[in-house]
């Protein structure tokens, strides 16, 4: 009997101590029925008591496996799409900057080309003054 009895403390205590993490952990908008300070206090004022009340009144549910959890390919989702879509504007617009900016370096070297031609062509000349 004194074994039992002994048992039965040790599991109240884990069932306990179980308990008091779990709501310690829950978040306090999803705790059910009472604010998550007096669910603290049942539970170590009433272990056994306390730990089944919150199983039944106070633990949050479960998420159901309805269609918030079903899962579906990407092309069906809608911020994936969206997301998708931002990729593809930037991936636009840095290859229309890449273009623009190949552009004015290719008219830059075209504006000093000239001005390279004009100079080479006077040092080819004879100076008048030798």
């Amino acid at each position: 009997m004194v074994r039992f009895i002994i048992f039965a403390a040790l599991i109240s205590v884990a069932l306990m101590i179980y308990t008091l993490i779990e709501c310690a952990r829950t978040e306090r908008h999803r705790v059910r029925s009472l604010p998550k300070t007096a669910w603290i206090i049942i539970i170590i004022v009433l272990p056994l008591i306390g730990a089944g009340l919150w199983f039944v009144l106070g633990r949050p549910q479960a998420a159901s496996a309805g269609p918030a959890n079903k899962q579906s390919a990407p092309d069906d989702d809608e911020d994936f799409l969206r997301q998708l879509e931002i990729w593809r504007r930037q991936q636009q617009r840095e290859s229309e900057l890449k273009a623009r900016e190949e552009e004015l370096k290719r008219k830059e070297d075209d504006k000093k080309k000239p001005k390279k031609d004009n100079s080479s062509d006077d040092s080819d000349t004879p100076s008048k003054d030798l």
